[in-house]
């Protein structure tokens, strides 16, 4: 099988992630897409996040009733900072047979170079990179000097040619937190049983 592997805080999921995933699904010709939900993001330590259980129960309700997504709760078990790379080995080692897919979207790609060990990764495993049409350019983010001085032309070349394309859908996690703690609505952003979920559990308003 071809696994998609989709980190990230999900602090909430939303609408976004979820299109993005699919995206992945259909034009990567992936089997099934693993949300992975960080337990403390390397480039976030200094945020405060949703307590895991919230998050994966989120992450449940919003892909419940797809048969090719799933939650891997990988690097929650493991706790501590969060590192693509220790997850994607684990991941590798659970599924010995499966071929595993790296998606990045956009803000992901351009802060590859402070990841830990990225060219590794890059040599072990595939990568796919999302771009939102009419607001993301991946040949200008593989292009800058950082970036393209840790891909090398190779691994540049294959991730602009197998970019996934989706809707220019540019919903933020900080944006519905944000709405949230004002009392505003978050409808349409994220699925109703995640929207009842944070309104059920008083998530993301203000102390």
């Amino acid at each position: 099988m071809r696994i998609g592997v989709y980190g990230g805080s999900f602090n909430p999921v939303h609408l976004g992630h979820l299109i993005a995933a699919e995206c992945c699904r259909e034009q990567a010709s992936l089997d099934r897409v693993l949300f992975v939900p960080a337990a403390v993001p390397p480039h976030k330590q200094d945020r405060r996040l949703a307590d895991a259980a919230d998050r994966v129960a989120m992450l449940s309700l919003a892909i419940g009733g797809h048969d090719a997504f799933a939650v891997s709760t990988v690097e929650l078990d493991r706790g501590g900072v969060s590192y693509t790379i220790d997850t994607l080995t684990e991941l590798a080692a659970a599924h010995p047979d499966d071929t595993l897919v790296l998606i990045l979207g956009p803000d992901s790609l351009a802060g590859l170079p402070a990841w830990r060990e990225p060219r590794a990764i890059l040599d072990r495993w595939s990568v796919i990179a999302v771009e939102r049409d009419g607001l993301d350019d991946l040949t200008a983010i593989v292009r800058s000097p950082a970036v393209a001085a840790v891909l090398g032309p190779g691994h540049a070349d294959r991730i602009v040619g197998s970019r996934v394309r989706m809707p220019a859908i540019g919903i933020r996690g900080s944006d519905l937190r944000a709405a949230v703690a004002a009392a505003g609505s978050i409808r349409y952003r994220t699925p109703r049983a995640v929207e009842a979920y944070i309104t059920a559990h008083g998530l993301y308003r203000t102390p």
